[in-house]
């Protein structure tokens, strides 16, 4: 709640204040998954060149665009190369090879965030984002909860349940059709209703990848810095797919 309501403040207060806690999201997510890599494979993706250029993603992204995202997702995939090369060359394709994905999974994402709230209306938009996807989880775990009996993916989440999907795509239907008709200028209630379904597919399909890693991993949580949810990297773990898709829908609906 603390965290909703200082990320709220700052979003509709001063925009770069909330990109300064994107990027302050990032580096922690980035910490995380880095020093679980570390700790359980072994693997040694360098953060320094990660946190820098991750920043310079998010920040390049609101600045100037699709285009400053790209240049600084380059300069740090090359970073990340030649700072790996200070080291001994034993498991130098295994640690930029996960380098690299950390890369695109934490700040690359993140950067659709950067570019939705570039918009004139970017804090409405972002709002609807954090929204549907809260709205999409809750639906999961409380329909999933109630009326869960057939398992949706065992191997991976034990805990997800068909029911709960179903209830995930109702709940973020419902929010999507109340907030593009009434917090999105040029929006309607129909596009809502698409914009609702997929957020309920990528938060579902983030949350089940995320479980992926950690089962990989063998650990139950990325982090322990928010008590009873983990770390910043567990409760990315929705968000961060789903920001390219609500990015993506909310240029065809009402342009960017």
């Amino acid at each position: 709640m603390g965290l909703g309501a200082v990320i709220l403040a700052s979003l509709f207060i001063y925009k770069p204040v909330f990109l300064g806690v994107i990027v302050i999201a990032v580096v922690v997510g980035l910490w995380e998954l880095t020093s679980r890599l570390a700790e359980r494979k072994a693997i040694r993706a360098p953060l320094v060149p990660l946190a820098v250029g991750g920043a310079a993603m998010v920040i390049a992204g609101y600045a100037s665009g699709a285009e400053g995202a790209w240049v600084a997702v380059a300069f740090t995939a090359l970073a990340v190369l030649v700072w790996r090369m200070t080291e001994s060359p034993d498991d130098y394709l295994k640690d930029v090879t996960a380098g690299i994905f950390a890369a695109f999974y934490v700040p690359f994402l993140a950067t659709f965030v950067a570019l939705m709230l570039a918009a004139g209306d970017g804090a409405w938009r972002v709002l609807t984002f954090l929204i549907l996807t809260v709205v999409s989880d809750t639906g999961a775990y409380a329909v999933g909860w109630k009326f869960g009996k057939r398992k949706l993916a065992p191997r991976i989440s034990p805990g997800k349940t068909r029911e709960g999907l179903l209830g995930a795509v109702a709940f973020a239907m419902v929010a999507g059709a109340l907030c593009m008709q009434f917090l999105i200028d040029g929006g309607v209630w129909w596009e809502g209703l698409l914009l609702g379904l997929a957020v309920a597919v990528s938060a579902t399909l983030g949350d089940l990848g995320e479980s992926m890693i950690k089962r990989d991993l063998g650990i139950k949580d990325m982090g322990a810095l928010l008590p009873g949810h983990g770390g910043i990297m567990d409760r990315l773990d929705s968000l961060l797919p789903t920001a390219p898709v609500v990015w993506l829908l909310m240029v065809v609906f009402v342009g960017s």
